[in-house]
């Protein structure tokens, strides 16, 4: 069905300001109608939703969901039913798949089969370069063609910089944000954690912060040269923050994202050596954690994205920490993590959510991220009361390296609505 009304919700939509105990009237997959009435029209189905918060569909602005190529991990079906399960009515799917998704064919099949679930919307970025080789500019025009919503290499960094004046150059002229994963493979090298006092203590090879921040600013600097939309990926080092901090005072055209575990976790956590805690960019120190919070806070991050990469077991935990795999999951831990925020007092409700809804869409120029009259009925509901207990042993992804397994966490997912049909209802939801 795509007719609804959503009943004694608290609205939470921060592109329009609203903060209100309304009544929503879904008809035909769009917001007909907000009222007070406690009656619904003629016919429309009631979910009450009992005092939870509504709210313009989550947004995941970086998702590897691994089809083509790599199923065993993730495939499209399994990861649009994570991203249901966490409340996010939309995600933006990175192209470094196998084969990548370098041409048209590659983004055509990821919508098809996007569209054959029929839930979640699936919005593909293509690659900048062929092969995520940094070398030759990928086939921007056709893939802007197919319906790109950006272009990126993640998971890698274009190291020739003429290579990135140029995808940056092209990008714009199909109106493309450049998105980019910012650490200097050479600095970086093979590096398994943040280089600092931590991994000098265990033992283990290093990636500095200058890795990350000396991508950022030179991109910064090439989106002003060549005038392009820029969105730096799970920002993680202070130096990166005040660099995008200066370029947003400057006008540059940059947003930025942060995960929950750069937000949640640092390198003190590899004290154990496991590897559900690796990943690139590495968890940094407390002083890195602190600054991105103070971004988060000041508005100089403009959403939260969960870099939700999905390994199996065997290359994830089955190895030693040197030769794991490096990512974790977060589409179903997302909300609740994050939500430790609010509890935390370092921001309010309305910028949590705002984090989730209209800071992603804008970053990316999404159609989505508000709840106006007449806009497409995608709805986040979720209850800040309700305490969970993390277990990845029952996530609907494939994978299970999840870094907060076992956390007791507020703001449960009761409903992922899209285009007004009930995607995901949470156990022991009540509706009416």
């Amino acid at each position: 069905m795509s007719d609804l009304f959503l009943t004694n919700g608290l609205v939470i939509d921060p592109a329009r300001d609203v903060r209100e105990k309304i009544n929503c009237v879904i008809r035909r997959g769009r917001v007909a109608e907000w009222t007070k009435a406690k009656q619904p029209p003629t016919g429309v189905p009631v979910l009450d939703v009992d005092g939870a918060v509504v709210a313009p569909g989550f947004i995941d602005l970086h998702v590897h969901f691994r089809d083509p190529g790599e199923e065993y991990k993730e495939d499209i079906a399994s990861g649009l039913a994570a991203a249901a399960a966490g409340g996010f009515t939309s995600v933006v799917c990175m192209a470094n798949t196998k084969p990548v998704n370098d041409c048209a064919a590659v983004t055509r099949y990821m919508r098809h089969a996007a569209q054959m679930v029929d839930g979640v919307r699936l919005y593909p970025v293509g690659a900048m370069t062929r092969g995520l080789a940094g070398e030759a500019l990928a086939d921007i025009g056709d893939l802007a063609a197919e319906g790109v919503v950006g272009i990126s290499d993640d998971g890698k960094t274009v190291a020739n910089t003429l290579i990135m004046r140029r995808a940056m150059e092209y990008a714009s002229d199909f109106q493309l944000p450049v998105i980019v994963h910012c650490e200097d493979p050479h600095l970086a090298g093979e590096g398994v954690m943040h280089e600092g006092a931590v991994s000098t203590r265990l033992g283990l090879r290093g990636r500095p912060s200058a890795s990350e921040y000396l991508i950022v600013e030179r991109d910064i600097t090439l989106a002003q040269l060549t005038n392009a939309r820029l969105h730096v990926q799970h920002v993680s080092a202070r130096e990166a923050v005040e660099a995008v901090r200066r370029a947003k005072a400057a006008k540059v055209g940059v947003t930025v994202e942060v995960t929950p575990h750069h937000l949640f976790l640092t390198d003190e956590t590899l004290a154990d050596f496991d590897p559900n805690y690796k990943m690139y960019p590495p968890l940094r120190t407390e002083a890195d954690q602190t600054a991105l919070r103070r971004a988060l806070k000041d508005g100089t991050i403009d959403a939260i994205a969960t870099d939700h990469a999905p390994h199996s077991t065997l290359e994830k935990e089955e190895r030693p920490i040197e030769l794991a795999a490096a990512g974790v999951i977060g589409l179903e831990t997302a909300v609740p993590v994050s939500y430790r925020l609010v509890e935390e007092r370092l921001i309010s409700l309305s910028r949590f959510v705002d984090l989730l809804t209209r800071g992603p869409a804008a970053a990316l120029r999404l159609p989505h991220g508000r709840l106006a009259v007449g806009d497409t009925a995608d709805v986040t509901v979720f209850d800040p009361r309700q305490q969970l207990q993390i277990d990845a042993t029952q996530f609907r992804s494939k994978s299970r390296n999840c870094p907060f397994h076992g956390w007791i966490c507020h703001g449960k997912v009761l409903f992922t609505i899209v285009g007004g049909r009930i995607c995901y209802e949470a156990r022991m939801a009540r509706s009416g």
